[in-house]
């Protein structure tokens, strides 16, 4: 049997880190076990759908590496992948039911399904389809029609089984058929819905394998039914753990307080192989301590057996550190083509540069790299080299208060006027000589010059600052301080 898991996520919305986290496990125990993986779209809620969203989510698992075998783009041998172009599979098979009395049409309408709703919670009862209309009389189906009624499909659930099945994740997981009700297979528009015609795709597409997030652990017993009265047999599955915000409470696309969608990441500045490193670790643990793994590492390592049952806690700090780690493991030319775009669109570089300026922008991010938690992070990092007058922080007003500075400044300046141009050697010995001539050494020598050049007491190298900054900005940088202080 090759393994065949399949993501199949709904166009309603973009590519979220649930449904990204969904997607990387059943990669990866499909790519583990030598087998497929699919890519499908479940685009039958079309009032909810946006223009886009599917191509945006398939762009996002590209990006994260997570390529499918077959997909709406890539083709396959079980074309078409979008629902919505399946469903003359899906009108063959629920006639199919209809003629073997498995299901049947419902005309329930929706005022008579709300009292029976409330009828069934007054008694203290859990809210279901009674079947009341299953077997309605041909006068009692002509009147409904002259009332203008569209039915429904509802399949005829068995009444007293047992529906059983053993997860990867949750064990031996039991449901009582008698608790579901007859439900709606097809809309009365003739729409699928998604608990019927997901197993259909299933099984046409020979899916041995669903992966999936344990909120759909209650479609699982309808699936079951569906898949029982069409005869097929329904694939393995495993529910992972749902991702909690930092409260602790099941995160939700309206919280704020942590970026939830993979775009925002790449946004950001995210490298997609810490958004994968990350999320595998969502539920999942591997033997031993080690926390930095590839996606190729992944593959070897990943079973679902060490998935675990417990919820797991969405860690903003992790990932900041996992994305810090792969920047600075990163090569400082991929850095800097990532971060150029974030210094363009805020106005500090031009969109076309020449081979002087990429080497200058290069040595920027160099300086920087090691700090970035994300690469937008560049354009604020860097903000001393682009802007006109300098603001010093309170902590720089305080380093600059001191009676030993004006001296330091003095010197220093008149150091720097004094060069043809500027290198490292000459940086150095400049300090050298202000140390000579004024007495003062060490953060009484070096603190007031970055004070006054950056406005802050800490920063990147000091003496690649001030060959960056170039002698022109610094010289006026450090004169104007003078021409005020004296």
């Amino acid at each position: 049997m090759t393994v065949r898991t399949r993501y199949a996520p709904s166009p309603t919305g973009y590519l979220h880190i649930g449904g990204a986290r969904t997607a990387l496990f059943s990669y990866l125990f499909a790519k583990k076990n030598g087998g497929q993986f699919i890519l499908r779209i479940e685009d039958t809620d079309t009032e909810r759908n946006i223009e886009g969203a599917d191509l945006e989510q398939m762009n996002g698992l590209e990006w994260l590496g997570v390529i499918a075998d077959e997909s709406t783009e890539k083709g396959g041998p079980h074309e078409p992948y979008r629902c919505m172009q399946r469903l003359d599979f899906y009108t063959d098979y629920a006639n199919r039911l209809v003629a073997e009395g498995k299901a049947y049409y419902s005309y329930a309408n929706q005022a008579e399904l709300e009292q029976e709703r409330e009828e069934q919670l007054a008694r203290g009862e859990a809210p279901k389809f009674s079947g009341w209309d299953r077997h309605l009389s041909e006068e009692q189906i002509t009147a409904y029609q002259a009332e203008g009624r569209v039915p429904s499909i509802r399949l005829a659930v068995p009444q007293d089984q047992t529906l059983a099945f053993s997860d990867y994740v949750r064990g031996d997981v039991e449901f009582d058929s008698n608790g579901i009700g007859d439900f709606i297979i097809v809309r009365p528009d003739g729409r699928p819905t998604y608990n019927f015609a997901v197993v259909i795709d299933d099984a046409l597409m020979n899916i041995t394998h669903v992966i999936r997030g344990e909120e759909h652990i209650s479609n699982t017993p309808r699936q079951l039914c569906v898949a029982q009265a069409l005869g097929f047999e329904a694939p393995k599955f495993a529910h992972i753990p749902l991702i909690l915000n930092h409260e602790g409470k099941k995160m939700s696309k309206r919280d704020e307080s942590i970026v939830q969608f993979i775009s925002q990441y790449r946004d950001l500045g995210y490298l997609p192989e810490a958004i994968v490193n990350f999320l595998a670790l969502l539920g999942w643990s591997p033997e031993g301590e080690e926390e930095i793994f590839s996606l190729e590492e992944l593959t070897d390592l990943f079973s679902l057996e060490r998935v675990s049952k417990s919820p797991a806690t969405f860690d903003t700090a992790k990932l900041k550190w996992m994305n810090n780690y792969y920047i600075k493991k990163s090569s400082l030319e991929r850095i800097t083509d990532l971060a150029i775009p974030y210094l363009e669109k805020a106005g500090k570089i031009s969109s076309t540069l020449d081979p002087e300026q990429k080497k200058w922008i290069t040595r920027l991010v160099g300086l920087y790299q090691e700090q970035m938690d994300e690469i937008s992070q560049i354009v604020e990092l860097s903000d001393i080299f682009f802007r006109q007058d300098v603001h010093y922080s309170s902590e720089a007003e305080q380093v600059l208060a001191e009676e030993s500075v004006l001296t330091v400044i003095s010197s220093y300046v008149a150091e720097v006027q004094a060069q043809d141009d500027l290198d490292a050697a000459t940086v150095k010995s400049m300090f050298k000589a202000v140390q000579k001539e004024t007495g003062f050494k060490g953060k009484q020598l070096f603190m007031p010059v970055r004070a006054v050049i950056s406005g802050e007491t800490h920063g990147p190298d000091l003496t690649e600052t001030i060959l960056l900054l170039g002698k022109d900005i610094v010289v006026k940088r450090l004169q104007s301080f003078v021409d005020k202080r004296s």
